[in-house]
Parts: C-alpha cells; sequence; structure tokens
C-alpha cells in the first residue's frame, strides 16, 4: 500500500519560493510571528496602528530571520521613493565633494538617500545616468549644469519628477536652481586687476564646461567697461591639473612676453601658474599678477598667496537638497532661483 504524502503546508510553500531567490520575504516575517503579511507591512510603515504586542512579534521575527525590507518593491507600490539622483562632472574635484557633502547632510534629516552620478563633463555619459536612473523612479534630481536639465526634460518619464540645478542660476521662476553668477564673477576679477594698474591681462582655461565659459564673458566684459584691450587667451578642451597651468602659462609668455595679470578659470590653474613664475623668478605681483576661482584650502596657504573667487559650495549643496525636498513636499518655493552670491578674496599675488 503506498503512502501518502503530506500536504505542503502554505508556510512551506511559501518558504520555498524564499529560498530560491535567497531572500527573506515579508510573508517568511508574518509566518514566524504569526500575523497576516498585512500586518507586517503595517508594522514596518505605521508602527503606531499595530498592537504592542503583535509588533514585538513581528520585530523579534525580523530580527531572527534577518529580514530586509525590499525598498525596489516599496518604491513600485507607492509610485514614489525616498531616493534622490544627484549628478556631478567630477568625485575628485573638491569643488563638488564639498556639494555632495551640504546635499548629505540636509538629505540625511530629511529621510532621503542619494545615488551620486560621475559624468566626466561627457554628454553621452550624462544621457546614459538620466535614463538609468529615471528607470529607477528616483524622487527628484539634483543636476549640475543646464545641459543635463535639458536632457531631463526631453524625457517624457521624467515630466512629473522635480529637480533643482546647481551651481549655475536659471532663467525664470519656474526654473528651479541654487547658485551664483558666473559671468559676475569673472567680471569682478577683470575689475580688479584693472582697478590694480593691470594693463595686458591673460585668460587661461581648461575642461571647457559652460559654467567656465561664462566666467570668460564676464572677464571679457570687465576689461572692456574697464577701457583694457581683450585678454590674451589660451583654452584647452582637456581636464584641468596643477601642471597644465604652468603649460598655459608658458604659452602665453611665449606669444605675449608683456603680460601682466592672468585669471586662470580655476585654483588648480592658478597654482601651476604660479609654480611656473617662480621657475623663471618671476615676481608675483610684482611682474605678474595671478587670480583663481574656488578658492580652494589651500589658495590662501600659497606663497605668496592667491586671490580667487570664493564660491559657497557646501551652501549649495545644502540649499539645492532644500529646495528639492520642499518642492517634493508641495511647498511654496518662494524662489526658483536663489543666487548665494560670490566673494573675492584680494591676496598677496594681486
Amino acid at each position: 500500500m503506498s503512502k501518502r504524502a503530506a500536504p505542503a503546508t502554505k508556510t512551506s510553500a511559501l518558504q520555498k519560493g524564499s529560498r530560491a531567490t535567497g531572500r527573506v520575504t515579508i510573508i517568511d516575517v508574518a509566518a514566524e510571528a504569526g500575523v497576516s503579511p498585512m500586518t507586517v507591512s503595517r508594522a514596518l510603515k505605521t508602527p503606531a496602528l499595530v498592537q504592542e504586542q503583535s509588533r514585538e512579534k513581528i520585530f523579534a521575527a525580523i530580527d531572527k530571520l534577518g529580514y530586509v525590507p525590499n525598498q525596489a518593491a516599496a518604491t513600485l507600490a507607492s509610485a514614489r521613493s525616498q531616493v534622490i539622483a544627484v549628478l556631478v562632472p567630477s568625485l575628485t574635484n573638491a569643488v563638488f565633494i564639498e556639494t555632495l557633502s551640504g546635499i548629505r547632510d540636509y538629505l540625511a534629516q530629511a529621510g532621503y538617500q542619494f545615488l551620486i552620478g560621475e559624468t566626466g563633463y561627457a554628454r553621452e555619459k550624462e544621457e546614459q545616468l538620466i535614463s538609468t536612473y529615471l528607470a529607477h523612479a528616483p524622487a527628484g534630481f539634483l543636476l549640475s549644469s543646464s545641459e543635463q536639465h535639458e536632457i531631463l526634460q526631453s524625457r517624457p518619464a521624467s515630466r512629473a519628477i522635480p529637480a533643482v540645478r546647481m551651481f549655475d542660476l536659471g532663467r525664470g521662476s519656474e526654473d528651479f536652481s541654487v547658485g551664483f553668477s558666473q559671468t559676475k564673477a569673472g567680471y569682478a576679477v577683470a575689475r580688479h586687476l584693472a582697478e590694480r594698474g593691470y594693463k595686458r591681462p591673460a585668460f587661461i582655461a581648461a575642461q571647457l564646461d559652460p559654467r567656465m565659459m561664462k566666467r570668460r564673458e564676464g572677464f571679457r566684459k570687465g576689461l572692456q567697461d574697464a577701457g583694457i584691450e581683450a585678454a590674451v587667451e589660451v583654452l584647452l578642451p582637456m581636464p584641468t591639473t596643477v601642471d597644465m597651468g604652468a603649460q598655459l602659462l608658458r604659452r602665453v609668455l611665449e606669444t605675449n612676453p608683456d603680460c601682466d595679470s592672468v585669471f586662470c578659470c580655476n585654483d588648480d590653474l592658478a597654482l601651476g601658474a604660479l609654480f611656473e613664475c617662480q621657475r623663471r623668478g618671476i615676481s608675483v605681483p610684482g611682474r605678474m599678477a595671478i587670480a583663481g576661482f574656488n578658492d580652494l584650502s589651500w589658495a590662501a596657504c600659497a606663497t605668496p598667496s592667491i586671490t580667487t573667487v570664493v564660491t559657497p559650495r557646501y551652501d549649495i549643496g545644502y540649499k539645492s537638497a532644500e529646495m528639492l525636498i520642499r518642492l517634493l513636499k508641495g511647498e511654496d518655493v518662494a524662489r526658483g532661483r536663489l543666487d548665494l552670491g560670490f566673494e573675492l578674496a584680494v591676496r598677496e599675488s594681486t
């Protein structure tokens, strides 16, 4: 006489599924605690609505089984995530590291996480990252250029997802942005050099992104308003380095030996230019004035200390994150275009 197999219980069948995936499920937790899966879900989301005795059993089961909530499934169920997608050009540049620190600090207190995408200043990479992040249904985007904003707006899936642009300023109140005027910052450097009596300026730049080109535009306008002939310019599309600052200044001096001042699009180039002057025995600022941009931590410690534009990098990250979360909560954002301004730190190099 054949032996009848015992019918599989509901619990064992469900546990079989969890073993197949290697992941403990909410159904496993419910079976262990002797409650329904819906009660487990409610205990995780709104524990105050679950009786204390049941809560204790549920959290004891979670500890025992090592259950980790499936955030992806929760996102699909709610059509809303607690994740912000952040795109920056570089993860080695101190400018963007400080901005990310500001984003981290605000989002942590608001209960959000963030994904960081490094674009390398490449449009193709920007498009790829935006498409990838949209597939994960982020709550919102923090972007670092107008080009990224245009790419995002061109995607049908992004229409209901808010975004805030960092570093530069949008054109209108509905184009949410936090930063400062790159053009005005370049203008301020030109006026400073003119006021100090420098007449033959140069402009050197690399990594020719839109923000840098706006600094160049402002510098040109400042010289023009001061009645100074247009600056000698040497521009390269490669990423900036300290050594490149030295190379670019050498190019300037080869063709314009009477150059008496140089505005560098960032502090790395300014430091390289300073080193090149020291190698050549060129007095700074007596024979050559040098100005940088961003006020990196060592700019004030160089010898001589470097005049530079102080940018509010941490505050840009913090305030951008704050603006985005307010948009997500449906709160009124009175100023969609938040100008945090800049300062010109005048030091020994000019």
